[in-house]
């Protein structure tokens, strides 16, 4: 892989409000390159439609971030060319119907198409699978999955992988395209305590290569930058806005978030193509809350 370079993340009074309430509002951070970054809270509190946000996958509707120096909302695509996602469910899933070697390659070959340069589809056949097998190989071991453990190898079907080599292997492949911020959702989900444990000894492994880290979860190790996700009470009338990361019980869901962010990103490589301003600065305020409330 090539060298990272990790993307500081900057927010202040960052929200997102869709038709039917906040799914999270005044958040603010700002945390440096390879920083490890845990969004902390309660299933359903905003957590995903926060991690989104700020990979450019959902479009805020307060305040502003910088991640990488490309501000947001104005540079989304820009975000999102820097940001890879790992396991975020209904967004960016493993394919249950491939083996772990079959779902490498398909990364790598996605990363070669939308992400390489136009002068490395040039290069030999041969050459271009070397240069594949090679980087594939460095984020297998950046992510601490050894092949020769499971049960068949390469062969070993992804539907037959334990949770954490399930994570591992997201981390791998997002690894790919050597991205300056890697984002996971419900990192500590169906995890023992040791795994937990692995799993984050994993994601400051990454970060110590200078990669910024962003993961979901329920609960925050003491060394990470924290930002904390909460459900509210109704507000009263006229009630000041709480200053907090937050989410109203009848908000916008982040199930139905999910499904306008994996289509946005199964356009990626042909977004990318256009300008950035083009893709962003023309959506009006009322797609926003409509991707919001899909959100």
């Amino acid at each position: 892989m090539d060298s990272p370079h990790g993307a500081a993340v900057k927010a202040e009074d960052f929200g997102l409000k869709g038709p039917r309430g906040w799914a999270f509002q005044g958040v603010g951070i700002d945390a440096a390159p390879g920083s490890l970054i845990a969004v902390e809270g309660p299933s359903g509190s905003g957590r995903t439609c926060l991690l989104l946000a700020l990979t450019g996958r959902m479009k805020p509707t307060r305040g502003h971030a910088e991640v990488g120096g490309h501000r947001l909302p104005k540079r989304m695509a820009a975000v999102r060319r820097i940001a890879a996602l790992g396991p975020v469910s209904g967004v960016n899933e493993l394919d249950q119907a491939l083996t772990v070697a079959e779902q490498l390659r398909e990364g790598a070959l996605l990363q070669r198409h939308y992400g390489a340069p136009v002068r490395a589809m040039l290069r030999p056949r041969a050459e271009r699978r070397a240069v594949a097998e090679a980087r594939i190989a460095a984020a297998l071991e950046a992510a601490g999955l050894d092949l020769a453990t499971l049960p068949k190898g390469g062969r070993t079907s992804v539907r037959d992988l334990e949770r954490l080599e399930s994570v591992r292997l997201s981390v791998a492949i997002a690894l790919l395209g050597s991205p300056g911020l890697l984002a996971l959702d419900d990192l500590d989900l169906k995890l023992s305590d040791t795994e937990r444990a692995e799993a984050w000894d994993l994601l400051r492994s990454v970060a110590a290569r200078g990669i910024t880290v962003l993961a979901v979860c329920s609960e925050a190790p003491a060394d990470a930058v924290v930002l904390r996700t909460s459900p509210k009470e109704p507000a009263a009338p006229d009630a000041p806005a709480v200053a907090e990361s937050v989410a109203d019980a009848d908000g916008p869901t982040e199930d139905d978030a999910k499904d306008d962010a994996k289509n946005d990103g199964e356009n990626d490589g042909e977004n990318d193509t256009t300008n950035d301003s083009e893709n962003d600065e023309t959506k009006g305020a009322d797609d926003a809350l409509a991707e919001a409330g899909r959100a």
